[in-house]
């Protein structure tokens, strides 16, 4: 499989990475957790070329941790690559560095090969994981970036690297003296947001750009025939009107018409030329300029294998094209927002604080 270089950081990743978030179970994904399961699919994506494994101290309260280090520690360090992610409430400099050695006591490892802040420094995104204690005094930018550099000089990280972070906040760290290795974002055929800011910006300054939920949790695996069927907590994103939905939080109409109308279009591509709704949701994503790796969870070997198969076939440029062409009228109605879970004036990724509500505790 293709491993793309991260700028001139030395990272390089494979250009499908597993997303681990459903390793070790819970009330999310479902209880069921079998870790013999785990090994085996951990196992066999690494034979197929991917390297990259993303998981976070948040995942199951550390359990997608655990299960991970349980995973790779019959496999060669040197060609397995770790990310985690600490979350921005425990940024604080003593406890970020108590932070970072319990991912790592929990993967059983010596050292990660990316540790990426989960949020923003925020009022605004501290607010939906942790206390409004911390929320009002967040950890300062300086502060937690020296820690980082410091873990990494210890030899406990190779890499720094943030996820969720607009150009905004992008530029602050950059301010700190940190080298960004990477940014991990939601990109998707069906939020196309970081392509009007985000990605001409990290190309121009050499950071690595990792896109998490691809298929939309199901939606581009055309798991649903109408959007009328999708369940709340797929609809409760920015895509579909929040009045519809009472798990969303985003207060906004959403794009229920321009969405409906895309995934007919795709469905149409799809009949043409006998790709799958998912294994063109992949490779488009893994072809889209300034795109270093794609990260594509599973609990099944079947859709491992296939996943591993279509990001080893490029897609071609023509179909490329009108698959931009079909969700180009749903980029513009969503705009530049970064965050699929809130509405565009309490967008986590660009917005430091904002009023008004927010209907639930956020989950990512």
């Amino acid at each position: 499989m293709e491993k793309r270089q991260c700028g001139t950081t030395g990272l390089a990743l494979s250009a499908l990475g597993f997303g681990c978030w459903a390793f070790g179970g819970g009330a999310y994904w479902g209880e069921d957790h079998d870790q013999k399961d785990v090994d085996k699919l951990v196992r066999y994506a690494f034979d197929n070329g991917m390297t990259y494994f993303d998981t976070a101290e948040a995942y199951n309260e550390g359990r997608s941790e655990e299960s991970l280090g349980l995973a790779v520690k019959d496999l060669p360090r040197d060609e397995v690559i770790i990310g985690s992610k600490v979350l921005p409430g425990n940024c604080y400099p003593d406890m970020l560095i108590e932070h970072c050695e319990a991912s790592l006591k929990r993967l059983g490892l010596d050292y990660m090969d990316l540790y990426m802040i989960h949020w923003p420094l925020t009022p605004l995104a501290i607010s939906a994981f942790g206390s409004a204690e911390t929320a009002a005094n967040p950890p300062a930018q300086d502060d937690a970036f020296a820690t980082l550099i410091r873990l990494k000089e210890q030899g406990k990280i190779k890499h720094i690297g943030v996820s969720n972070f607009g150009v905004k906040f992008l530029e602050e760290a950059a301010e700190t003296g940190a080298v960004v290795a990477a940014n991990q974002v939601v990109y998707s055929l069906l939020y196309r947001g970081i392509e009007h800011e985000l990605l001409p910006y990290s190309a121009k300054k050499g950071i690595g750009v990792i896109s998490y939920m691809t298929l939309i949790q199901g939606i581009l695996a055309d798991l649903w025939p109408t959007i009328v069927d999708i369940p709340d907590k797929q609809r409760r994103l920015r895509l579909f009107d929040s009045r519809n939905c009472a798990a969303a939080r985003h207060g906004e109409s959403g794009a229920d018409e321009e969405v409906a109308q895309a995934l007919d279009d795709i469905r149409a591509i799809v009949k043409e030329t006998g790709i799958t709704m998912a294994d063109l949701a992949l490779k488009w994503a893994i072809a889209a300029e300034g795109m270093i790796c794609v990260l594509a969870g599973t609990r099944s070997l079947k859709n491992l294998a296939r996943n591993i198969e279509a990001a080893n076939e490029p897609l071609d440029t023509a179909i490329k094209s009108r698959l931009d062409t079909v969700t180009d009228a749903l980029k513009v109605k969503l705009g530049p927002s970064m965050d699929i879970f809130e509405g565009a004036h309490r967008d986590r990724c660009n917005v430091r604080e904002a009023d008004g509500p927010s209907g639930n505790r956020a989950v990512v």
